[in-house]
């Protein structure tokens, strides 16, 4: 792989793409495959700008004329799930791809291909944008171009996860955090995220007396972000939002808290309109937390997961809400054991992250990890907690070297990447096996129209 200059960008596509007004014709598609889209895909994350710009869209338009079409899950939870129409319960992983992102995405991709799988969501949180330095618009051609190259075709579910409120900043300046959300919002849907998690579990306040007044921010706010997605979608595209009733690690959820969340949202939703689609699922909690909690010699600590919590909201949701069910957040890490119980309980959707990314930590070379943890422990020092020994300090904070270090995980060597790769392979084929995610794309064909959503070639 290599960055292409504006110039080299325009010759290389000549004869594999013929650029139209809005959009591509595939002249090629074996050429793109296995020789530009891996060109095309780096110019667009390590390009400069006018070429990275252009490397997005050849990229964007080539997946939608080879029917790779960015897609709300909207109407199969509403419908398929929330009807119980499916003829047997999966559960949908939902995947943070943290680094190495356009490689790992083609392991997903491939176990896809292999198992006729449809039902899947490829997702970065608020937060990781940040730390592993990638916007939207970035993540979205990681995604299309990874596509692409493993000949994958049908609707590809794009998630913004936990766009989640800083209690902090929100009770110092309500608008003004709402205004920050919005943003963030609404830059992820003009990049193709179809699929938005809004949080402001953040706000939740137990020390109110009434399980709706220890919702009110939550459900005020979740709410309003509804109504404005509902604004801003795309014409003929019905953007998935889900909310969250339980700040993950914190204390377990129950039915009568989603209640009372429900009554509140409803009733500011109704504010905005009659018949605006409402969230499609909700996340709670069950006694985990996000990437584990490492013990002081670096192994995770054992949870106690309350599978009835999933169960019994997950009833509610459907029957008194026409909702998918329930989300389950900080899974990665849990025992191989347990993954094949969500789909019993009618889980609708599981969140994977730190899981994959200690696998790409496993693999890497003894210098390159080194020199990762001596500038965790140079720049991040100030997050070392008290009593953490040096093994809980890495683990917590590892994840933040993604954004740094970059193009330095991106250009490992081949006999680097390959072991990892199949490692990495294997575990989301064992995880779609587990969740039931084999053989959903009849499901998906059944439930979900793509939308082509066509954009002008920049300048």
């Amino acid at each position: 792989m290599k960055s292409l200059s504006f110039e080299e960008l325009n010759r290389a596509i000549e004869g594999v793409l013929e650029v139209e007004e809005k959009g591509v014709k595939v002249l090629d598609e074996r050429k793109l495959r296995e020789e530009l889209i891996d060109d095309l895909i780096y110019t667009a994350v390590f390009g400069e700008e006018k070429a990275k710009g252009l490397s997005r869209w050849l990229i964007r338009a080539a997946a939608l004329e080879l029917d790779i079409v960015p897609s709300s899950i909207h109407d199969l939870y509403t419908i398929g799930m929330a009807k119980e129409e499916v003829d047997r319960w999966f559960t949908v992983p939902a995947m943070n791809i943290r680094g190495m992102t356009y490689d790992v995405m083609r392991q997903i991709f491939k176990v896809a291909n292999e198992n006729d799988a449809g039902a899947f969501i490829l997702e970065i949180a608020k937060s990781e944008i940040g730390y592993t330095d990638q916007r939207p618009s970035e993540y979205t051609a990681c995604v299309l171009a990874a596509a692409i190259r493993e000949g994958y075709r049908g609707p590809v579910f794009i998630q913004g996860d936990h766009f989640q409120f800083n209690a902090k900043k929100y009770s110092q300046d309500p608008e003004k955090e709402l205004e920050s959300i919005k943003a963030l919002t609404e830059e992820a849907i003009e990049a193709d995220f179809y699929n938005i998690d809004i949080d402001p579990s953040t706000l939740v306040d137990y020390s109110k007396p009434t399980l709706k007044e220890q919702q009110y921010h939550n459900y005020l706010n979740t709410a309003r972000m509804t109504a404005f997605i509902r604004e801003i979608e795309p014409e003929g595209i019905t953007v998935s939002v889900g909310g969250e009733i339980g700040h993950i690690g914190g204390k377990n959820s129950t039915p009568e808290e989603f209640e009372a969340f429900m009554e509140g949202y409803l009733e500011e939703l109704g504010k905005y309109g009659e018949n605006i689609p409402h969230i499609s699922k909700i996340s709670v909690q069950t006694g985990t937390e996000h990437g584990g909690v490492p013990l002081p010699d670096g192994r995770i600590a054992e949870v106690k997961l309350d599978f009835s919590v999933l169960k019994k909201i997950g009833e509610v949701a459907r029957k008194k809400y026409s909702m998918a069910g329930a989300v389950q957040h900080g899974a990665s890490t849990l025992p191989d054991e347990l993954f094949h119980k969500f789909p019993e309980v009618k889980t609708a959707e599981i969140h994977l992250a730190t899981g994959f990314q200690n696998i790409i930590y496993d693999y890497l070379p003894e210098d390159f990890k080194e020199e990762i943890y001596n500038w965790l422990k140079t720049e991040l020092k100030g997050e070392w907690k008290e009593g953490w020994t040096e093994q809980q300090f890495i683990y917590k904070t590892r994840k933040k070297a993604f954004g740094k270090f970059k193009k330095d995980f991106w250009d490992l060597p081949e006999d680097v990447k390959a072991p990892m790769m199949e490692a990495l392979r294997k575990k989301f084929s064992f995880l779609f096996e587990q969740l039931g995610a084999f053989d959903t794309r009849k499901y998906i064909e059944k439930y979900i129209k793509p939308v082509k959503v066509f954009k002008e070639k920049p300048e």
